[in-house]
């Protein structure tokens, strides 16, 4: 492994743990706004009488939303803000009151336990979730995501619109489920303006698509900077992708990302990296701890740097605005297989990819017991890493959502280790 410039192994420095998240990039300071805008919009709405939807994650129904004027809301995204800001230990506790057994997701237990006694609590962050006046249930994606639309539809009394997606992996979508995709958001279209009374105007669907395509191909642009040597931003600032799932279809996720991008374009050419000598390259296996997201500033004082991970390939896509439709259904059928329903040799193959690209040389890989779809296969990718690759990798258990499964003790000391062998082979 070379490195320009190099200078010798630093001393080892104490462990340090848990506390705030280093954040270097500028754009955090807008970011957070957009997030205090997102649920204030959604307040804002309910009390002027504009309908609020609650709707899975990662899929093409944002789109419509906003183009009908709809405030979409994904209980799944509000579980990280939840773990984020502390609230997610009392959701647990209100699961469990229901008989939820611990064992299942964390998203699942966080968003049943908020939903079904949390939602009233006084005081907030953000103001809470406002309650939704109807509800979309798809056969599709992660069981604890559909267990968990089944149970709000059974809690509100509102409106429910159900419909079917496909399984399918990446590699095997066809036309023929594009067809199908676009049926079901036809249906949906017409639930939509039976409960609005208005009509959904396709120039302005067209428009909310075009803007999620000019999004992701910035997004796309902003990762590649990560290849740089040194790397321009780290996977702590992985929270920017709150835009790709709140925001799309809207200016509000391009002209953030725009200004993301600049930045770490700026950082590049100025050689200007998260840390003044980087010596170890990262690649991160799986979904982060939202809780501590502060354990990827633990690799620096060993002058490494998380470069590259498997959740910020989820919005790797193209839409056509020319076909609207097309591209909704395409963008619901694409967006689990990404990352939880994606074949083995699949995500093989992007981890390869990925460890090359990005000049990996150790990947970190969490066994999420949260989130089994995503952490099965994982000692075949690391057998992978090592016999094709020459690529060494540590394995930790811990869960994106629950601190009480996760021991940060453990984690440090198999990260010290790793680290040291890491520098030796440098």
């Amino acid at each position: 492994m070379s490195r320009e410039n190099s200078t010798p192994t630093p001393a080892r420095p104490p462990r340090e743990g848990r506390g705030k998240t280093a954040k270097r990039l500028r754009a955090n300071a807008g970011l957070r706004q957009i997030i205090a805008d997102f649920y204030a919009d959604g307040h804002k709405a309910k009390a002027e009488g504009r309908p609020v939807g609650w709707i899975p994650p990662m899929n093409g129904l944002i789109e419509l939303f906003y183009a009908m004027d709809i405030h979409p809301i994904f209980p799944e995204n509000w579980a990280p803000i939840c773990a984020a800001i502390g609230t997610n230990s009392q959701n647990f506790e209100f699961a469990a009151q229901r008989g939820y057994s611990s064992d299942l997701c964390g998203y699942f237990r966080n968003n049943i336990g908020y939903a079904l006694d949390g939602i009233d609590e006084e005081n907030q962050p953000l103001g809470g979730l406002p309650e939704p006046d109807f509800l979309i249930s798809f056969g599709a994606g992660c069981i604890p995501t559909m267990k968990t639309f089944q149970v709000l539809c059974d809690h509100f009394d509102v409106p429910v619109f159900r419909a079917d997606l496909p399984q399918v992996a990446l590699e095997d979508i066809g036309e023929h489920h594009i067809r199908y995709g676009v049926t079901q958001i036809e249906r949906l279209i017409g639930f939509l303006e039976d409960l609005t009374g208005r009509k959904l105007d396709m120039d302005r669907l067209s428009e909310a698509v075009a803007y999620t395509d000019e999004a992701c191909r910035i997004w796309d642009d902003i990762m590649e900077t990560r290849k740089a040597v040194p790397a321009p931003f780290s996977a702590a600032e992985i929270g920017i992708m709150f835009v790709m799932v709140t925001r799309h279809g809207t200016r509000v996720a391009v002209d953030f990302l725009r200004d993301v991008l600049e930045e770490v374009r700026g950082k590049v050419e100025r050689g200007e990296g998260v840390i003044p000598n980087e010596r170890i390259r990262l690649f991160w296996d799986n979904i982060p701890l939202w809780y501590n997201m502060r354990l990827f500033n633990y690799f620096e004082k060993w002058g490494a740097v998380v470069v590259a991970e498997t959740y910020s390939s989820a919005w790797t896509m193209r839409m056509d605005p020319e076909k609207p439709l097309e591209s909704i259904a395409y963008k619901s059928l694409v967006s689990y297989p990404l990352v939880s329903c994606v074949s083995l040799n699949k995500r093989i193959e992007l981890v390869k990819k990925a460890v090359r690209d990005y000049h990996v040389d150790g990947a970190v890989l969490h066994s999420n017991m949260s989130c089994k779809p995503i952490s099965m296969g994982q000692m075949d990718i690391q057998r992978v890493l090592h016999d094709e690759l020459s690529i060494p990798s540590i394995m930790f258990d811990g869960d994106h959502m629950d601190g009480d499964k996760f021991s940060l003790a453990q984690f440090q000391t198999r990260v010290d280790a790793f680290m040291e062998l890491l520098l030796d082979r440098a």
